[in-house]
């Protein structure tokens, strides 16, 4: 289960809007019920490949921040996490869906999933280092918690579920894990900033949070550059 700390749930409780919208877009509810088409599917697929890249370059901007060799190599690892374990992830359903890794190299970034990892390497770069685990915790707490809603249902994730490999991957107690521990950097950070800091890193995680929703539907509508 989450282990949710005071400093993450005032964050959360300033996004309650936006975060429950992501629950209750016909994105998500489609794709845990797995009514959601091919087509969408691999769209999300395609762009969350390439937004992974650049969450592995804010875990990477982030372990500078730190002084311990430990914290450094905590944050090395979640970049490995994103650009090795998850990437596994994606190179399957690339056979499935019919996209290569050269594909996800030339693929045009939509508007809002270019918008999203500029504001995380802001964040990371330019923000206080509050601000920038602020910034990065919502990504993996929303897909912790729709992996344990799932975990959760009777009979779990049917073994004919055409997306059940990807909400196995956030139902697993390892991710979780993941997830407890970057919300304990979170908290101690927010110990460690003076309250100046405080209300900066609340709106980092709330946009977040609103590009997470983003994310979703450029995938629902397939979004295009307007011009």
């Amino acid at each position: 289960m989450l282990n949710v700390l005071p400093f993450a749930l005032c964050c959360k409780s300033n996004a309650l809007s936006s975060w429950n919208g992501s629950f209750e877009h016909p994105f998500v509810t489609a794709l845990i019920d797995g009514s959601l088409s091919r087509d969408r599917f691999r769209f999300y697929q395609m762009q969350d490949a390439r937004y992974l890249e650049a969450y592995a370059d804010v875990c990477s901007i982030l372990s500078t921040r730190f002084t311990s060799p430990s914290d450094k190599l905590w944050f090395i690892e979640g970049a490995k996490m994103a650009l090795i374990v998850e990437q596994q992830l994606h190179s399957e359903y690339g056979k499935q869906l019919g996209y290569s890794p050269h594909d996800i190299a030339a693929l045009e970034l939509t508007p809002n999933n270019r918008a999203y990892q500029n504001h995380l390497l802001s964040c990371a770069s330019h923000g206080s280092l509050l601000k920038g685990l602020a910034a990065l915790a919502p990504c993996p707490w929303l897909y912790s918690e729709i992996g344990i809603k799932i975990s959760e249902r009777p009979g779990g994730i049917p073994a004919d579920h055409p997306y059940r490999d990807w909400l196995l991957t956030y139902a697993d107690p390892s991710f979780v894990t993941y997830t407890n521990e970057l919300l304990f950097f979170l908290e101690r950070a927010s110990e460690e900033n003076g309250a100046e800091n405080h209300q900066a890193a609340m709106e980092a995680f709330d946009l977040s949070v609103k590009y997470e929703w983003m994310f979703w539907e450029q995938a629902w509508n397939l979004q295009k550059w307007p011009i």
